[in-house]
């Protein structure tokens, strides 16, 4: 799974070394020394409490966020050794009811948001309480978002010098020769190898479990007794990590854009199921635009729209354009369009403005940004380390070659790119964790909210139905024929209804509910709302 943010991250990290892990390598398989680590650790932050301030203007925050950090142990099974700071961000419940100014709303508490990744960062996730779809939680809410170990300045990890991270232009190829397979396995091993050497033994802790525990402090330190968490794409898997190791500590739990958390899927299956799934969301795209031939010119058709992004990828092949956008960057660019349908309109213009010999458009929507290769870079290194450290990979090259040539067959758009990005994993040097198994039986767990739209591709929709089964009392809400990949705080007031009720009230719908798809963005718009959630 991954987020658009490895292809469009902005801002700037430091590398921070971390310390060795103890002798003996590899943490402990999850057992009682990390649950007596993990109380240990929140009570000490309970005690400690997070100090907020101003933020520090490398996080780019506004006056009105607050910052502070909280301390938590590199390897909960030895929770007075090596220890790394999380930062975290917050702004203060208004307490205003934004349909009445002059009536006050009683706190409820922080509301505690991770945008998914690996790899994402919420520290800017407060800013959405100036979003009128947001004012009513912002009123009862603190809203707190904060950086998950190695993301940002919380124990930032890298695996490549970022200088390095952005080449461009690239290749895209559907149907990858031999020898470029050979080049990118080679690359692969190089990068698996660079994550080892900058981490040193602190690599094996980058992990999904201890993203859970770390949320565990992260409560213990904001003051709450109970925890109440909105997570995103991948946040939904750790949020159920944590659901099912610490069922007592949930006050209230949203799962936007359900990850499957089933064992046998992590991660491998899960990248093959979204390699599936795009195809079929780069299809409604098309079908979107050939529906609109009279303002885009690229095709009546859905085969015709095919023919002009093929004919475009040809040509930047033999020439790139501004001498820096190739197949690779035109496919990233409209991979992400996979995630938002409001990129649909910005996206079919600048194919068509190439087309017509005007590639500006495309160089500034799809060509890599300088400034945003040491972000990129951690978010990358990130994802790279939690997914390989979570579960068991293929290690046999034959393995990843049979099954994505078969998928390629049938879904050739983003299968291949989708096996570069992860093939790391088949070479990774930590140790690999065994998935846990997440389960939560009757009355072990208070009621959860799951939302999800039918067709969203970063998460495909067996994912929700897996973790609804899974997460008993849960309560699935589905946006039907659509495919915006998180649709909490989005465009459609049916899920913004339901979300309202549950955070505000723990309202909830009997076991399911749907909701009919918000607009499809118009043709000629496409304004860019500010959003939260990412995707992958």
């Amino acid at each position: 799974m991954r987020t658009p943010a490895l292809y469009t991250a902005a801002g700037s990290l430091l590398l921070t070394a971390l310390a060795a892990a103890p002798a003996g390598g590899a943490p402990a398989a999850p057992g009682a020394a990390e649950i007596h680590g993990t109380a240990v650790a929140a009570a000490r932050a309970g005690a400690a409490g997070i100090r907020f301030g101003a933020c520090p203007a490398v996080e780019d925050l506004p006056d009105g966020v607050q910052c502070g950090t909280v301390s938590v142990p590199l390897d909960y099974a030895r929770p007075d050794g090596r220890q790394i700071r999380l930062t975290v961000s917050r702004v203060r419940a208004t307490q205003k009811d934004p349909r009445n100014s002059k009536r006050r709303v009683p706190r409820q508490g922080a509301l505690v948001y991770n945008p998914g990744g690996p790899g994402g960062s919420g520290m800017y996730f407060p800013l959405v309480g100036a979003l009128p779809e947001w004012k009513g939680l912002a009123a009862a809410y603190d809203l707190v978002g904060y950086a998950p170990r190695g993301v940002g300045r919380s124990a930032p990890l890298s695996c490549t010098d970022p200088k390095q991270f952005f080449k461009a232009p690239t290749q895209a190829p559907a149907h990858p020769s031999e020898s470029y397979k050979k080049e990118r396995i080679a690359q692969a091993k190089a990068y698996a190898r660079g994550c080892a050497r900058r981490a040193g033994a602190a690599l094996s802790y980058y992990t999904s479990l201890n993203n859970a525990r770390d949320l565990d402090v992260l409560r213990a330190a904001l003051g709450e007794q109970k925890l109440t968490f909105m997570g995103a794409s991948y946040g939904t898997y750790f949020g159920a990590l944590y659901a099912t190791l610490f069922p007592s500590h949930v006050r209230r739990m949203v799962f936007d854009a359900a990850v499957n958390p089933a064992p046998e899927q992590v991660w491998y299956r899960n990248n093959l199921d979204q390699s599936a799934a795009f195809e079929g969301r780069w299809a409604d795209f098309r079908e979107w635009v050939a529906r609109h031939d009279d303002v885009y010119g690229l095709g009546a058709t859905a085969e015709e729209v095919l023919h002009s992004y093929e004919k475009a990828a040809a040509r930047l092949a033999a020439e790139p354009a501004g001498g820096r956008v190739g197949p690779g960057q035109l496919q990233g660019a409209f991979l992400s369009a996979g995630y938002y349908d409001d990129l649909w309109p910005h996206r079919a213009r600048a194919l068509s403005a190439y087309l017509k010999g005007d590639p500006k458009p495309l160089i500034q929507q799809a060509g890599p940004h300088q400034e945003a290769a040491k972000e990129a870079e951690n978010s990358n290194a990130v994802y790279t380390a939690v997914e390989c450290n979570d579960a068991s990979w293929p290690t046999d090259w034959k393995v990843w070659d049979r099954d994505n040539t078969r998928l390629a067959r049938v879904a050739p758009f983003e299968t291949w790119d989708n096996v570069w990005l992860n093939l790391p994993c088949a070479y990774w040097p930590a140790a690999r964790q065994e998935p846990l198994d997440v389960r939560t039986g009757p009355g072990e767990l208070p009621p959860t909210l799951i939302l999800a739209a039918e067709r969203d591709a970063a998460t495909p929709y067996d994912g929700a139905l897996e973790m609804h089964r899974r997460l008993s009392g849960s309560v699935l809400v589905t946006e039907r024929d659509a495919g915006t990949h998180g649709i909490a705080g989005g465009p459609n007031p049916c899920v913004n209804g339901h979300l309202d009720a549950y955070l505000l009230e723990g309202r909830l719908p009997v076991r399911r509910a749907a909701c009919a798809p918000h607009a499809e963005p118009e043709p000629r718009g496409g304004s860019r709302k500010a959003s939260v959630t990412p995707a992958r």
